[in-house]
């Protein structure tokens, strides 16, 4: 870990219990289920978020007709499984001319559920909307059509604010808040965060909660932000330098509070 960064000592106490704002990993050889076997830790996994499909009546007062796109961007899996749905719902028959920007590799596959992906014309990036951004650029006479959520991230939608080429942001699901209500009387020495959308949903849940000893774990920026906003003592953040991952740097953390 580097020398820069360094834990509250006053908060610095022993860790038994985390709880990861994040459905359970498919995977059985996620780090997370490593940490709790190595260090005997309880963990659990609750979605603190849930995403509710926008109904076809809803989309159609958005007032966007489908067909007049060229190019669709995709950025999740939830912004093709709702497109798809929206497109079921309403008869539209999407051609096979149509082109796919997608955020990742695996995004990209994650088409073949709806499609035949070698018979269209799909383009991806590696992980970053940046790249994304850059392939957009590259086919800017098109007509694209961005799904979305009604909370998303601002890049995309700031690229076309700044070059002129013709987008339609179109909001098919919304980000709302898990009942969390079961959770009143259960306290764990860590929770994790991955977005704003997670510290609403916990203040949602309960708007008189008292941080107290408990740790907040943030991944990103802006999800620092959003527990410092909330007047939440951020204990740590990821990612560190010698740890990229939320696990990795609960692990540290681990070490340090439980004298490892």
């Amino acid at each position: 870990m580097s020398e820069t960064i360094k834990f509250d000592q006053d908060r610095l106490k022993k860790v038994t219990s985390i709880l990861v704002s994040q459905s359970r990993p498919a995977d059985e050889n996620s780090p997370y289920f490593e940490i709790a076997k190595k260090y005997g830790i309880k963990v659990d996994f609750r979605p603190f978020i849930q995403i509710d499909g926008v109904s076809y009546k809803e989309f159609r007062k958005q007032k966007i007709n489908i067909l007049d796109h060229t190019a669709v961007i995709f950025t999740s899996r939830n912004a093709i499984d709702h497109f798809f749905r929206i497109c079921a719902e309403g008869r539209i028959e999407v051609p096979a001319t149509m082109k796919y920007f997608c955020i990742s590799e695996q995004t990209a596959n994650y088409l073949q559920k709806y499609i035949v992906i070698r018979k269209r014309k799909i383009f991806n990036g590696t992980k970053t909307a940046v790249e994304l951004i850059e392939l957009i650029r590259k086919h800017k006479k098109e007509k694209f059509l961005y799904p979305c959520s009604d909370v998303r991230k601002n890049e995309i939608p700031e690229f076309a604010d700044t070059e002129e080429f013709q987008f339609t942001e179109a909001t098919m699901y919304q980000t709302v808040s898990s009942d969390l209500s079961d959770l009143e009387d259960v306290y764990y020495d860590i929770i994790a965060f991955f977005s704003p959308s997670g510290i609403k949903s916990l203040f949602d849940n309960f708007p008189d909660f008292k941080q107290n000893v408990t740790r907040i774990a943030a991944f990103g920026p802006t999800t620092a932000k959003a527990v410092e906003d909330a007047g939440l003592i951020l204990d740590i953040q990821a990612p560190l330098p010698n740890a990229p991952s939320m696990t990795g740097a609960l692990e540290l953390y681990i070490r340090k509070a439980n004298n490892i």
